[in-house]
């Protein structure tokens, strides 16, 4: 079982990022998922989540309609669209596949927003 993010790295305030969650390893279209983020010294917050399906998603107040969840289950992988950066979205993301008592975390992607 494994998830791998990528995508993170180091953007100006106002620029933008798609981060990647690529699964293998179980049946990844029966799973929801969920990202998160950990900045220095907080705790980890839920970000945005979509369903198994990719009917339904469901995301954080402060991402205040600039971010986007989807999926593509053919891919095995959820991507985050992340628009109208800010320096306060400066953590490490992490995506979760979960579905009843089971759940699978991936190692996590730096996002810096700096000028």
């Amino acid at each position: 079982v494994q998830l791998v993010e990528s995508g993170g790295g180091l953007v100006q305030p106002g620029g933008s990022l798609r981060l990647s969650c690529a699964a293998s390893g179980f049946t990844f279209s029966w799973y929801d998922v969920s990202w998160y983020r950990q900045a220095p010294g907080k705790e980890r917050e839920l970000v945005a989540s979509i369903s198994s399906t990719g009917r339904s998603t469901n995301y954080a107040d402060s991402t205040n309609g600039r971010f986007n969840i989807s999926r593509d289950n053919a891919k095995n992988t959820v991507y985050l669209q992340m628009n109208s950066l800010k320096p306060d979205d400066t953590a490490a993301y992490y995506c979760k596949a979960h579905q009843g008592s089971f759940a699978y975390w991936g190692q996590g992607t730096q996002v810096t927003v700096s000028s």
